[in-house]
């Protein structure tokens, strides 16, 4: 049996949490506390340390996924989380342009944590405001050759695709060393 490790990174509220949820074969063991912060109050409760949940591709794959906080204040388990990792995600939330800086600088801060294979998920494509992939893009700066993929992370077919999209991109750079 093989085992990968992916990360599941991204700005606060981005849908790490949701996304890994949505598609782990077991209750995801997760660090959320409640938000006290009115600040902050987008949502009840954030993820402090990490997010932990497992999906069986078949009998002899096993994705480990974990998933990242994403306040600034607990940053210090990234690079902890980021050890030993095949290739990361970054979550984008579609609607929320003002945080496309900071998912930039996530994705370098893992990008030199390891430079390992990664895609970034445009979440919540299916909401009215979010903005259109190839936008995203321009906005993140991102080169055409890497995956920028529209994704819903409380839909499981989306996160599935997404997941089998990173697996397949981790494959080919393991053939290609």
């Amino acid at each position: 049996m093989q085992t990968v490790k992916m990360v599941v990174t991204g700005p606060f509220n981005a849908g790490k949490t949701e996304y890994i949820q949505t598609v782990s074969e077991i209750d995801v063991v997760s660090t959320e506390k409640k938000i006290s912060s009115e600040a902050e109050k987008i949502k009840d409760a954030t993820t402090v340390a990490m997010d932990f949940g497992r999906i069986t591709v078949d009998d002899s794959l096993v994705l480990y996924l974990f998933g990242t906080p994403g306040q600034k204040r607990f940053d210090f388990m990234w690079e902890i989380l980021s050890e030993g990792m095949l290739g990361f995600i970054v979550m984008v939330d579609s609607t929320r342009p003002e945080t496309f800086r900071e998912a930039r600088t996530i994705l370098e801060t893992f990008r030199a944590y390891a430079p390992t294979p990664y895609i970034v998920a445009a979440n919540k494509q299916d909401l009215s405001d979010a903005w259109e992939v190839e936008d995203m893009r321009i906005a993140l700066r991102l080169d055409p050759t890497i995956k920028l993929l529209p994704c819903v992370s409380v839909d499981r077919e989306s996160v599935k695709e997404t997941l089998l999209e990173l697996l397949e991109t981790i494959i080919t750079h393991l053939d290609s060393e």
